[in-house]
């Protein structure tokens, strides 16, 4: 069993990654770190973990371990990956894993120094449904893909979530706008060329909370909007011009609907419906996580696709100050 430490009782992590990790067949959750012993012990206790640490860095330097989970603020993200990897510890860390593609050199230096597994955590790469999309398209079931379309929407506006903080790393694109993206290029293989965009922010909170983004990706295009502040709503759909994929609930299944995908052939006389039961993809991404790193054949998020992600988002940014085309 691959032993995790987690790093912080942040909600995601209790809600959601924590009791994939206990029901997981590979791994177990061994330690929880907190600044404050009391909340480390709390969960702990919670989950039936028999160790807790009033530090981030007691935990690091413990041979209790053998990987990190990191849910930490996304601005804490690339300090924090690298102490872990610097302590021998494997590290699955929340999306993003950083704010800037360049930052994420130094992560892979110490994932190259210190030999071993740093995967950024997005679990719709493990999941049945992404696998599926990517399948039917390698069939060339819905002939050639000339368009693919998204949207990841819901509304948050109180102002101590993180989301909201620019110095904690909040805003749409890195929270959300991370999934259009990502799920487009694990089913296609393909990379972006160059990027329009246009982003609100708050005038509050000044984080981004709404941005329409085209990019081109040579041989089609993908276009989404997502938004902190519209109600909420997610779907992906991929159009060929022998029928088109729409992809229900696509992110947050369990959230925002089923999960499942319809296929649809070119004049609608004939659709496929797959219906993924009780997928867990937080589960199936801890079991990942964990073959490969006890060096297991495995398909995980390499750090080398998460730079090829952030430089898209970076690009958004830098598209939405401009008229035209940016480069990404």
């Amino acid at each position: 069993m691959l032993r995790f430490g987690i790093l912080s009782t942040a909600k995601i992590g209790r809600e959601l990654v924590v009791p994939a990790i206990q029901d997981a067949e590979n791994c177990v959750v061994t330690a929880i770190a907190s600044r404050d012993l009391s909340k480390a012990r709390a969960m702990a206790d919670r989950f039936s973990v028999p160790h807790a640490f009033g530090s981030y860095e007691d935990m690091l330097a413990s041979d209790l371990i053998d990987a990190v989970y990191i849910p930490l603020p996304t601005a804490q993200h690339i300090e924090w990956t690298i102490k872990a990897a610097d302590a021998g510890k494997h590290v699955l860390c929340e999306k993003p894993i950083s704010l800037k593609a360049s930052e994420i050199d130094a992560v892979i230096a110490a994932r190259d120094r210190n030999k071993v597994l740093i995967s950024e955590a997005f679990m719709v790469t493990y999941s049945p449904v992404w696998h599926k999309v990517r399948s039917l398209l390698q069939e060339g079931a819905i002939g050639r893909l000339r368009h693919v379309q998204g949207a990841f929407t819901y509304y948050n506006r109180d102002a101590t979530n993180m989301r909201n903080k620019p110095e904690l790393g909040g805003g749409g694109l890195p929270d959300i706008g991370v999934y259009p993206t990502i799920t487009t290029r694990f089913v296609t293989g393909k990379e972006p060329i160059r990027v329009q965009a246009s982003t609100d922010r708050d005038p509050e909170f000044g984080t981004d909370i709404y941005s329409s983004v085209r990019a081109d990706f040579g041989d089609f295009e993908l276009s989404f909007y997502i938004s902190t502040q519209l109600a909420a709503r997610q779907v992906m759909v991929f159009h060929g011009d022998k029928g088109f994929i729409e992809v229900k609930s696509p992110f947050n299944a369990d959230r925002y609907g089923a999960e499942e995908l319809e296929l649809t052939n070119q004049n609608h006389s004939q659709s496929q419906h797959f219906r993924f039961q009780d997928a867990r993809q937080y589960k199936l991404e801890a079991e990942a996580f964990s073959r490969a790193a006890k060096g297991e054949t495995e398909e995980v998020v390499t750090l080398e696709s998460s730079v090829n992600n952030q430089k898209l988002i970076d690009a958004i940014y830098r598209a939405s100050e401009k008229d035209g085309w940016e480069p990404v």
